[in-house]
């Protein structure tokens, strides 16, 4: 067994209370309880047009940073399902009606944009090791997350697969760290980065995701707090 996949096992059990409340957060409940309207969509949808944003410019300056092909290739890949999920998005926000005007004049929730202001910063200054452990482990969290949404918007609200996209490409993700993103991990142990580092990458992602879920929901209620 590789270093870099007991150092994942080990990563899992390390945020295991964080995932929970991830993935049974308050935000979610509401969604199935049919307690949101369409506009409050727009929220989830104005806070991610700037994450992604933000993530692509990083991802493309990791990329730059990266030495390695393995790395390049596995991140170039990632920005390549970011592009796809930004141009779904604006079909999302169309078929909650939310108009051009509005997508472009909606100011961001300084709590939900917490997670692209450190992956900003992992891009620039961490290594590929860490961000492709933060990335991965994060993307089957976030992944399963959209899913979830998909199916509440699709059985409840009526939403049509097409204006689903946006959620199912990142449904489509890996439910554990690839092969491609042990190598990267392995390879950066290998070259001397600190184990602490990856574990701190990964428990930062996964609780400024949590912060982003914790703001989205406060917006949607019109401002309580989540009862988590």
């Amino acid at each position: 067994m590789s270093d870099a996949l007991v150092l994942v096992r080990q990563l899992h059990q390390e945020i295991h209370a964080v995932e929970h409340r991830i993935r049974h957060h308050p935000y979610f409940k509401a969604l199935e309880a049919r307690k949101f309207e369409l506009v409050d969509l727009q929220y989830f949808i104005g806070e991610q047009r700037y994450i992604i944003s933000s993530d692509l410019r990083g991802l493309a300056l990791l990329i730059s940073r990266c030495e390695q092909l393995q790395s390049q290739v596995f991140f170039q890949d990632i920005l390549k399902s970011e592009f796809v999920a930004l141009e779904a998005l604006e079909v999302l926000a169309s078929a909650v009606g939310m108009a051009k005007a509005e997508r472009e004049t909606y100011e961001p929730e300084p709590g939900a944009q917490a997670y692209s202001a450190y992956m900003a910063w992992l891009c620039q200054y961490g290594s590929d090791a860490e961000v492709a452990a933060a990335l991965s482990i994060n993307l089957a969290t976030w992944g399963a997350n959209c899913a979830r949404m998909a199916r509440a918007l699709q059985n409840l609200y009526g939403f049509k697969e097409p204006d689903l996209l946006f959620f199912s490409r990142f449904a489509e993700s890996p439910v554990e760290v690839g092969s491609a993103a042990l190598a990267i991990i392995d390879a950066g142990l290998k070259k001397g980065i600190a184990p602490r580092r990856i574990r701190r990458a990964v428990r930062m992602l996964q609780g400024y995701e949590l912060l982003f879920w914790d703001a989205v929901y406060k917006l949607s209620v019109g401002g309580g707090e989540p009862d988590c």
